[in-house]
Parts: structure tokens; C-alpha cells; sequence
């Protein structure tokens, strides 16, 4: 009985990475238009970000407020990688986010040191000095940073290999794709492994990992390297995209993007914060072309997630799956009452904007 229930769990999760793997195939021919690439390719990169935090958030239970240092640095590796590689194959941008997860690790290898000694408030705070120490610097070394105009390259290397020059925004998003399926996988078997057990266990409860022989710092550090890695890919690859990196990449806003995305998400599943990456990017790229207020809604999002949905969106479509439950009246009441709620909100608030503006 045992083992087929396991033999089903195993095609059911190759399915899912076939159907992961065909989204990512069709997805362009879907939605053709230049703009909607252009998001798709902000979605991918993000996704790989958002992964990368949730090792530290979800499944080793560090919250830290400077994950974009790592894929910011790495961001400005690779746009300085990519202005030597001017005049050579565009077969070399393939190997340009490997060289900014490597950067991003070095990077994970000494603030790392220093950040995780310490665990839970303390580690947030020290990894809160870390980022606006990176902000402050990016504005002091000019030279490498570009001050406040920042760094910008271009990405088209030279002629065309196999007929690919990564000219055109499809090429760029095919590019971030592979990316993107390569470093889920690698994630995701990493939560299969010792390393990945072991931190949920640091993650729950440390005292008891270290009574059974395992140093919760130690965890804590070789997980916070990894993730480090991966959020240079991220950093790398939306280097790639936007062919230009500023401070703005280091910032703590940058950070906190970076946290809600996977907050909303769902920490507490896999590819909940994939969810949060594709909804924070829709709320920034699409919403924020409507109203001005686009971040005042996603922080209501973030509230209300935090106060009802605490398993984020992927907590909420899988209680729903799992319990299989035809809504109640009473459900339904409470949910139109939230959307009346939520519209009387909306239209307050786009009435207050109005007015702001004189209009």
C-alpha cells in the first residue's frame, strides 16, 4: 500500500514538472506582444528571488531584510562581465548568470559569516545594517557602482550564434526560462537532501538539531550560501533584462519587494513563492500603468494575507483542493462582503488620489 502511494506521489510530481516546463514553453506564444515578454521575463527572474529567500524564510527560518544584496552585487558583476564580452558570441551570455550566482555566493560566503552567528531579531537586524551599508556604498564608489546613474551594457555581444543574438526581448525570456527551470530544479532537490531536512529541523526546533549532532550555525550558514547563489542567478539574469544596474537593485526596497512577493505567496509550500513573484510583478509592471496607489494595495494585500491567509496563495488554493468542500452561505456572504469591502476601499482611496492631484 505504502509503496504506491509513493510510486503515485512520484508521477504526480513529474507531472508538475512537465507542466511546469510546458507553461514556461508556451507561455510566449500566448502572450506575443513585446510588453507582456517583457513582464514575463521580470516574473522569471523574480521567481528565482523569491525561491532563494524562502530557503532562509521558509525553510530555515531566517527572516532577513537584505537578500537584495546579493543579487544586487551579482547584478553588478554581471553587467561589468557583460561590457568585456562586447564583440564576442552571444553563446558566452549563457554563462553570465552562472558567473553572477558565484558572485552572489562570495558574497553570501562573508556576509554570511557574519549574519548568521547570531539567529531570530538579531540576525533581521544585521542583516537590515548589511543592506543600507551595500546602499551606501553604491553611492561612495562611483567608479564601480556608477553613482546614481548607475551601470548599463548592452547585451548583444556581437554576431549572431546559431542565428541567437538576444536582440529580441523572446530570445531574453527563453534564456531567463532555462534559468529559471534549471535553478527550481536544483532547489527543489536540495529539499530533498540531508542539508534540506536538517535545516526544517533548525528551522523548528535548534536546540533539539544540535542535541542530535548538528550545529543549527553551521546549517544556517551553508543554507544562507546557497541561497546566496541562487539569488545571484536572480540578479543576474534581470541585469540581462534590463541591460542596466543602479543602486536602486541594493536597496531596502528592493529587500522588502523581495519579502512580500514571497510572503503572499505562501512560505510554508515550494512554489508558493513563485505565486507571490508572478502577483508582485502583475501589481508593479500592470496596476501601477492604472493608479498611483499600486504599493498602497499591495501592502493592504500583504496585511490581509498576514491576518487571514497566514499560508499566503498557495496555503489558500491548497486547503481548498485538499478539503474539497462546497461553499456555504455563510461563506459566501462573508466573501461578498469582503469584495464589497474591498471595492468601497478601492474607490475611497482613488478618490482621494483625484483629489490630490486637482483633478
Amino acid at each position: 500500500m505504502g509503496g504506491r502511494m509513493n510510486m503515485s506521489m512520484t508521477v504526480e510530481r513529474k507531472w508538475i514538472w512537465v507542466a511546469f516546463a510546458l507553461i514556461l514553453l508556451v507561455a510566449p506564444w500566448v502572450f506575443p506582444q513585446s510588453a507582456a515578454l517583457s513582464i514575463l521575463s521580470q516574473c522569471g527572474s523574480m521567481m528565482i528571488l523569491a525561491l532563494s529567500f524562502n530557503m532562509l524564510l521558509g525553510q530555515t527560518g531566517m527572516l532577513s531584510f537584505g537578500h537584495a544584496v546579493y543579487s544586487g552585487l551579482a547584478a553588478f558583476v554581471a553587467v561589468h562581465v557583460m561590457s568585456r564580452l562586447a564583440g564576442g558570441s552571444p553563446a558566452a551570455l549563457l554563462l553570465v548568470p552562472l558567473i553572477g550566482g558565484c558572485a552572489g555566493m562570495s558574497c553570501g560566503v562573508v556576509f554570511g559569516f557574519i549574519t548568521t552567528r547570531k539567529s531570530g531579531t538579531a540576525l533581521s537586524m544585521i542583516s537590515l545594517a548589511l543592506v543600507e551599508l551595500a546602499a551606501a556604498a553604491a553611492l561612495m564608489f562611483p567608479g564601480w557602482f556608477g553613482g546614481e546613474s548607475g551601470v548599463s551594457a548592452d547585451r548583444v555581444l556581437g554576431a549572431p550564434f546559431l542565428g541567437i543574438d538576444f536582440a529580441s526581448q523572446l530570445q531574453v525570456y527563453y534564456l531567463i526560462a532555462f534559468w529559471l527551470f534549471v535553478c527550481t530544479a536544483a532547489m527543489y532537490g536540495l529539499t530533498l537532501t540531508p542539508l534540506g531536512r536538517i535545516a526544517n529541523a533548525v528551522r523548528d526546533n535548534p536546540e533539539r538539531a544540535a542535541f542530535i549532532g548538528h550545529d543549527p550555525r553551521r546549517v544556517r550558514y551553508m543554507m544562507f550560501i546557497l541561497s546566496a547563489f541562487f539569488a545571484g542567478v536572480g540578479g543576474a539574469l534581470s541585469a540581462i533584462n534590463f541591460e542596466i544596474v543602479s543602486a536602486e537593485n541594493l536597496s531596502l526596497l528592493r529587500s522588502a519587494q523581495i519579502l512580500l512577493f514571497t510572503f503572499i505567496g505562501g512560505i510554508g509550500f515550494f512554489f508558493g513563492p513563485t505565486i507571490g513573484a508572478v502577483v508582485g510583478v502583475l501589481f508593479s509592471a500592470l496596476l501601477s500603468t492604472y493608479t498611483r496607489g499600486w504599493q498602497l494595495y499591495l501592502g493592504l494585500l500583504f496585511v490581509i494575507v498576514v491576518l487571514f491567509a497566514p499560508g499566503g496563495i498557495a496555503g489558500v488554493w491548497m486547503t481548498a483542493v485538499t478539503t474539497r468542500r462546497r461553499p456555504t452561505a455563510a461563506f459566501l456572504l462573508r466573501v461578498a462582503g469582503v469584495l464589497l469591502l474591498t471595492g468601497g476601499a478601492v474607490l475611497l482611496i482613488e478618490a482621494l488620489y483625484q483629489r490630490a492631484a486637482g483633478i
